[in-house]
């Protein structure tokens, strides 16, 4: 006897997701490339595996699907230009507007096309917008939660702040700028998007001058 359950011993193993820390990074790479030249919608797992000179098995034993990959991919890229960590300098307003700055490199970078590729992609295919969510949107949002929460916790903002609704003003306008290309998305943007979202939090620096 083994000591697995009937239903465990039926239920099928899944192929061992431990990949070479190289060949992951490679066929992230080229899953992005894929997703730069041909959008979300055309790319494929046969396209990437390609790109990656790697068989599709060894895409399907890390990630279970191409949004998968393909919003893992472009969070792992991301997190080289906007780290998930905010700095803690003890301003609230010079925290995010930092951050922000961040977010706002990435957007106009070489690559910013694959993040609207992405989005784009999301509109028509839950699962993508899911992943999405799950692995780009919420690790960065709850990095945010903290550091409002020492905003409260240092009296720059009021205890009951509605924290959800103060994160959607900070960063709606800069991926409408982004997205919409209205106007354009500058680093200073930041600032002036601070400064009118924030306004009535009091800033530590002006207040020791």
């Amino acid at each position: 006897m083994n000591g697995l359950s009937s239903s465990e011993q039926a239920r099928p193993r899944r192929a061992g997701r431990q990949l070479d820390p190289s060949r992951a990074a490679a066929i992230m790479a080229a899953a992005l490339e894929g997703l730069a030249e041909v959008g979300y919608d055309r790319l494929s797992m046969d396209d990437i595996a390609a790109r990656a000179h790697a068989g599709k098995g060894a895409l399907y034993r890390r990630w279970p699907s191409k949004a998968a990959l393909v919003v893992d991919a472009v969070a792992a890229w991301r997190q080289r230009f906007a780290p998930l960590t905010i700095p803690d300098t003890g301003s609230l307003r010079d925290d995010m507007a930092r951050q922000m700055r961040r977010v706002i490199r990435l957007f106009r970078s070489p690559r910013g096309k694959v993040v609207a590729a992405l989005l784009a992609g999301g509109q028509s295919d839950p699962e993508l917008i899911e992943a999405f969510r799950e692995r780009f949107l919420w690790p960065k949002r709850r990095q945010a939660y903290k550091t409002l929460q020492r905003g409260i916790d240092r009296g720059e903002l009021p205890a009951d702040s509605n924290l959800d609704l103060l994160l959607d003003s900070l960063y709606g306008p800069i991926y409408m700028r982004f997205l919409i290309r209205h106007a354009e998305l500058t680093e200073t943007f930041a600032d002036q998007v601070c400064g009118v979202v924030l306004n009535h939090c009091p800033n530590p620096a002006t207040k020791s001058r």
